[in-house]
Formats: C-alpha cells, structure tokens, sequence
C-alpha cells in the first residue's frame, strides 16, 4: 500500500466510515466492450449496445466539460485535452466493464469502470495525468479511496487541471470570492466553526455568522445514512475538513453533502 493511498484510507478512518470494499479489488467484473467515440473526457459511446445501452459514464470521476450545444455553458479549460486523452487510453480497444455500484444513470447511461487489457484502469490513469476530479455518488462509492489518492498525488504535482486557477482548491473565506463561484462544482477546504443538528439536519458552519458564511448540510435523511455508517459528522467541530460538490448559494455559500466520501479530514 503506497503513503499517499494509505493517507486518504487514514481520512474515511477519521470519518468513521468502515474502509473495507472501497477498494478498485472490490469492483465486480461485467462484459466487455469497444468504443465507438468519445464525446468528453468522462463519456464515451459504444461500437454496440451493452447491457441495453448505447454510452458508458465513466462512473467516479469528472474531467472537464464541452459545452456540447447547452446555452449559457461554457466549456471548461483543458476539456480538449481531456477527451484527447480518453480517446488515447480508450478508442479501438477491447474495453472490460466493471461495476461498484448503480450500474445505470437517469439519462440511460452505463456506470462502469473500464480497465484496458493489460490491465490499465482508465479511470485511474485519468486522475494520475491531472485530467479529471473525483465525482462521487452515494450509490457508487467504491474505489472511491483509492481515486482519491489518486487525485491528491496529481493535484500535488500539479499536472493537467492542478496547474489551473479554474480547478483550484478553494478556501471556505472571503466569502464573497465563493459566492461568485456558485453554480459550479468546487472543492473547498477550511476549519469547522460550529456544527450543529436542527429538525434531523445537520449544519456544519465555517464562520460565526451561518446567515452568509460558507456551510455544509446534510438533509435529515442523509444524517441517518451517515449514522448508519457509522459516521457522527458532529464531531468535525473543530476539524480542517475539505468537501467537493456542487456550489450553491442559500443566505451565504453551500454544498449539500449526500454521502462520507465528499467529506476528507484534511487536519486537526
């Protein structure tokens, strides 16, 4: 087990999440399957149907994004790049699929992860070459640990995106420089000020006013889905912690959490 894998399993530790079947070891082997193009660096379509699909979603990861014909969004730095890359590792080859989890998303698309032959993990190799971000869902959660370690060994040497403003991490203050990055996927990182329950769900607050400081939140249903796991996110009061999601703003700057993974322990 490398230092930096070891790290990110000692972070799910200090959630409290149970580290057993997080691993790549765990995915379960599914058909195999050529691809036909490459639509961006996390979506590729499939010479023939598999499963009774026509896309694969490389389930785990987020490379950078193509506007793909949708108003108002621009496309991403490096997601040229991304998909120059995927079609690299992924054209021509016969691809093996495998599965952690929901192996079906609501647009129809398959879930998978792909290895090559001889034994390349295309989602791995993605995050190694700093070409794409750890996506999770909580109903695709394994390998998640090791992608993370992944990540952080990219992101460290600053390859791909990590060299890029657009992609860095961000602090959970000033505030406003947050707020004007909502609507967008970010990871941010700061120090638990507070954390608190109110009817079943969970705030955990990064300054002394909650009306406009940044926060996480967990719905009260998701509270008992951590509960369950064995995670108590009331005691990350107090904790350095970095949280990846979707920006939104509700009074001041929030990510909603659904599942552990989204959380790391960063420090004391």
């Amino acid at each position: 087990m490398t230092a930096r894998l070891l790290a990110t399993l000692l972070f799910v530790v200090c959630l409290g999440l149970p580290a057993q079947g997080l691993g790549q070891s765990d995915l379960k082997p599914g058909p195999t399957a050529t691809i036909a193009s490459v639509v961006d660096g996390d979506t590729v379509v499939l010479k023939t149907p598999v499963l009774g699909a026509s896309q694969i979603r490389l389930v785990g990861i987020q490379a950078p994004k193509r506007t793909l014909g949708r108003k108002n969004f621009p496309t991403w730095p490096l997601a040229a790049a991304a998909k120059s890359l995927l079609e690299a590792l992924a054209n021509g080859k016969p691809l093996t699929l495998s599965f952690g989890g929901a192996n079906k998303d609501r647009h129809g698309r398959l879930l998978a992860h792909l290895h090559r032959p001889d034994g390349t993990w295309i989602q791995g190799e993605m995050l190694k070459r700093g070409m794409a971000r750890v996506y999770s869902f909580p109903d695709n959660r394994t390998a998640v640990a090791d992608m993370l370690a992944l990540e952080q060994a990219a992101r460290k040497a600053k390859r791909g995106i990590w060299g890029l403003r657009y992609y860095a991490i961000r602090g959970a203050d000033p505030v406003k420089e947050l707020s004007r990055l909502a609507g967008g996927f970010q990871l941010i990182e700061g120090r638990v000020t507070d954390a608190v329950r109110i009817k079943g769900q969970v705030y955990l607050n990064f300054g002394q006013d909650w009306r406009s400081d940044f926060t996480i939140t967990l719905k009260a249903k998701v509270a008992r889905q951590f509960a369950k796991a064995g995670v108590d996110p009331l005691n990350l009061k107090g904790r350095m912690v970095r949280v990846r999601g979707w920006l939104k703003k509700n009074n001041g700057p929030m990510i909603e959490a659904s599942h552990p993974e989204q959380i790391e322990v960063i420090g004391q």
